[in-house]
């Protein structure tokens, strides 16, 4: 493959940035398993404490190979930041599992058009960003 002067330059600026990106995921790696290491249950039992560091150190690695060969940097992006949200959302509320969302049914549609199509469309705008790839899984 011949590479013009100005595809090369682009080319060197998309690996630099895939290496910085790749740094960025290695470390959000490690800081999921630091997490489960230093995890505790909020209910004190240690049987929840062991099922719920079982239960992020198997998430982190499900999602992380399920999305190991993405290339699309806005795709990447969105799973770093969906990573970082759920690592906080955990901390604060003290519990390793998405927060559940409940939306009644017909909430979201328009008067005009209650149609079933345009319901499950608004329901897919909005979603949180942190349950985004919870259900893809589940």
């Amino acid at each position: 493959m011949i590479l013009f002067r100005e595809d090369w330059r682009e080319h060197r600026r998309d690996s630099e940035m895939t290496a910085a990106t790749r740094q960025e995921v290695l470390n959000l790696y490690r800081r999921i398993f630091r997490l489960a290491r230093r995890w505790h249950a909020a209910s004190g039992q240690m049987e929840d404490t062991i099922r719920e560091k079982q239960y992020i150190i198997n998430e982190a690695r499900m999602l992380f190979q399920k999305n190991k060969n993405l290339t699309d940097s806005e795709l990447i992006k969105q799973c770093i930041d969906e990573c970082t949200a759920r690592i906080e959302i955990g901390l604060h509320y003290q519990i390793p599992y998405p927060r559940p969302i409940h939306l009644p049914p017909m909430a979201l549609t328009p008067l005009q058009s209650r149609g079933l199509q345009t319901q499950e469309k608004l329901r897919k705008f909005s979603k949180p960003l942190y349950l985004k790839s919870h259900n893809e899984v589940s």
